[in-house]
């Protein structure tokens, strides 16, 4: 099943979040089976929350990945962008149980390490929304199995002994991670 991403980008920086975002489109595009099905632009990272919340409502948005740059300047200003924006965003994440990954980097940054990161970060936010997608698809498709096994688990444990059934509970463990989630 096809990953679906809504890429949100700030305007402010943008001689840097630009090309953050060409970077996280060019690496949707190298991810097999994952699209960017909506590119929202914002004024700055302040702004994010709602365009985020918004999309996490659409059913064609399976994650949102957040690309911006929180440079510093003479005040705290930065300091209350970054924390607030990120706060609310992870909060979002939760609300609506979609993944939501946090590409913006700052703060405490300078326009010179803003550059340097603005093509790792991108890419390793977009990979982290994916992952999350398949991880959390994982989690969701053994639950089936897993209610009969615990079924078929609690008939044993009612007929054998409590190492049995501890053993029985013990070998339906699943784990859901990086080398699980690639095989759906």
């Amino acid at each position: 099943m096809m990953i679906r991403l809504a890429l949100v980008v700030s305007e402010f920086n943008q001689e840097v979040t630009y090309r953050m975002l060409e970077k996280a489109r060019e690496h949707v595009e190298k991810k097999r089976g994952a699209q960017a099905t909506y590119i929202f632009y914002v004024p700055g990272a302040f702004d994010m929350p709602l365009a985020v919340e918004r999309l996490l409502k659409k059913r064609d948005v399976d994650a949102v990945v957040t690309l911006g740059a929180v440079i510093k300047g003479d005040t705290r200003h930065d300091d209350i962008v970054a924390e607030n924006a990120s706060r609310l965003i992870s909060d979002l994440s939760l609300k609506y149980g979609k993944p939501v990954a946090l590409g913006i980097t700052g703060p405490g940054m300078t326009e010179e390490q803003a550059i340097a990161r603005q093509e790792e970060v991108p890419v390793r936010a977009v990979d982290a929304a994916v992952s999350m997608v398949a991880r959390l698809r994982k989690l969701e498709k053994p639950a089936a199995r897993g209610r009969k096994a615990a079924t078929a688990a609690t008939a044993t444990a009612a007929t054998a002994t409590a190492a049995t059934a501890t053993a029985a509970t013990a070998s339906n463990t699943i784990v859901i991670n990086n080398d699980t989630a690639d095989n759906n």
